[in-house]
C-alpha cells in the first residue's frame, strides 16, 4: 500500500471530524478512503449511463424503445452487479 499526503483546509477537516462520529468511521483515513471509493463508483456509473445512452441511440432503429430500455437496464445492472427480480 502506498502513502499519499495531502493538505486540506481546517474547515474541511472539521467537517470530516464531525462526520467520523456521526457515521461511525474510526479514522480520517477510513473516511477519506470511503469517500474516494464512492466517487470512483459514481464516475463509473456516469460512464455506464453515457455509454448506454449512446447504445440506446444505435439500437433505436433496430429495436423498440421498450426493448432498448430493458436491454440498457439489464446491462447497467450487470455492470454494477445488481440482481434484478
Amino acid at each position: 500500500m502506498d502513502t499519499v499526503c495531502l493538505k486540506m483546509e481546517d474547515t474541511l477537516l472539521e467537517d470530516i471530524d464531525r462526520s467520523l462520529k456521526t457515521h461511525r468511521y474510526s479514522t480520517r483515513t477510513e473516511f477519506i478512503r470511503d469517500a474516494i471509493r464512492c466517487k470512483l463508483n459514481e464516475l463509473e456509473k456516469e460512464d455506464a449511463i453515457r455509454r448506454l445512452t449512446e447504445l440506446k441511440g444505435s439500437l433505436r432503429s433496430k429495436r423498440s424503445e421498450q426493448e432498448a430500455g430493458e436491454l440498457a437496464i439489464d446491462r447497467i445492472a450487470k455492470k454494477l452487479k445488481i440482481k434484478l427480480d
